[in-house]
């Protein structure tokens, strides 16, 4: 009887472990826009936020040179990077740098706002890129924050690179952004399962 029941424990957590695998298809309908799944991707990718300090047509302007400077900066970065991970390392290690250039920008347009910069997560609304649709919720995000911070803002994805996309090339590049995208939910996949194989591991040593 007793060791009925340690098979029955073990067919259980295996079940739940098959059950909550996810599969990811590759497959691109450049046609109509993907949804992403939130629990999938929310933890795949790293945004990019710059806020300006007011509504004002020269803060606005102010928060678009910024932008651009910026992203001129960090593009033979972060447009070779293979994983979130080295994208993240890659902001960390020129935030200074990122800092200077805001500073420099702002400097040069005769202002004298402070600028704030954080990698931290935060809520976006739903977002389409060509042909992927990021649903809203909680990203991690590579944040600029000017001035007051009290203006309209603009966001792009810093990784994968979709602030970097070659209008020429874009269909393509955006085929290339959803295979980053899956593979980075396939690592978390992966992850997950070998934390679950690791209990199953516990629990059977505790049955016998």
């Amino acid at each position: 009887m007793k060791n009925k029941f340690k098979y029955l424990v073990l067919i259980c957590i295996f079940f739940n472990l098959l059950s909550g695998c996810t599969s990811v298809s590759n497959d691109v309908n450049l046609e109509t826009p993907k949804i992403m799944n939130y629990e999938e991707v929310k933890d795949s990718l790293i945004r990019f936020h710059v806020i300006a300090n007011s509504d004002t047509d020269e803060d606005q302007n102010l928060k678009l040179k910024i932008r651009d400077k910026v992203i001129d900066y960090l593009y033979p970065y972060l447009n070779n990077s293979n994983s979130l991970q080295e994208s993240r390392k890659i902001i960390k290690n020129n935030m200074n740098e990122v800092q200077k250039i805001a500073e420099c920008v702002i400097k040069d347009n005769n202002y004298s706002y402070k600028v704030k910069l954080e990698l931290s997560r935060e809520n976006f609304p739903e977002k389409s890129y060509g042909n992927i649709t990021l649903p809203q919720g909680n990203y991690e995000a590579f944040r600029i924050i000017i001035g007051d911070g009290k203006g309209r803002n603009w966001w792009c994805v810093m990784f994968p690179p979709l602030c970097f996309v070659d209008e020429s090339k874009a269909q393509i590049q955006y085929e290339n952004t959803e295979n980053k995208i899956n593979q980075e939910i396939e690592k978390e996949n992966s992850n997950e399962k070998v934390k679950i194989k690791f209990k199953i591991i516990e629990v059977i040593k505790d049955l016998f």
